[in-house]
């Protein structure tokens, strides 16, 4: 089923956004268990698998047909958290596990802004093909000249 919903700003980059800050609490977030930090980290985890359905999702909608401008603006906006990563990363003043995320993360946020980007560009270029009505008839209904096999 396709997806007809207006493109939209705000979803692609808070999940963003919150997918690094839950990452990053996990790991510079002071004194955790490992518990703690392991619940963050599978959090974070999921959080960046619910970034990568929205882009998915944003991408390849059919409301618009043409590049948009909320495309650019997502575009846009994870280039600037991919920036914003690195350049927490090459912080003297951050500890190694952050610069290790800082660099995760700019590789994470790179990826998915190459992707929405390429995924929406063949959305946009791809033929429109509207989904056949479905038959009043069931599939495995016996055809009205066939006879009955026993």
């Amino acid at each position: 089923m396709e997806d007809r919903r207006k493109a939209r700003v705000g979803t692609v980059s808070g999940l963003a956004l919150l997918t690094g800050a839950t990452a990053f609490i996990s790991i510079a977030g002071g004194h955790h268990s490992l518990f703690a930090t392991l619940l963050l980290g599978l959090l974070a985890a999921m959080m960046a698998h619910a970034l990568v359905v929205e882009v998915q999702r944003q991408a390849r909608r059919r409301s618009q047909v043409l590049w948009y401008w909320t495309d650019t603006v997502n575009a846009v906006l994870l280039a600037i958290w991919a920036l914003t990563a690195v350049a927490a990363s090459c912080a003297p003043f951050t500890s190694l596990p952050v610069r290790i995320l800082g660099g995760l993360l700019a590789v994470g946020y790179t990826a998915t802004c190459i992707y929405f980007v390429l995924e929406r560009r063949r959305a946009v270029t791809a033929p429109f093909l509207p989904v056949p009505a479905p038959s009043a008839e069931p599939e495995d209904a016996p055809v009205a000249d066939s006879t009955p096999t026993v």
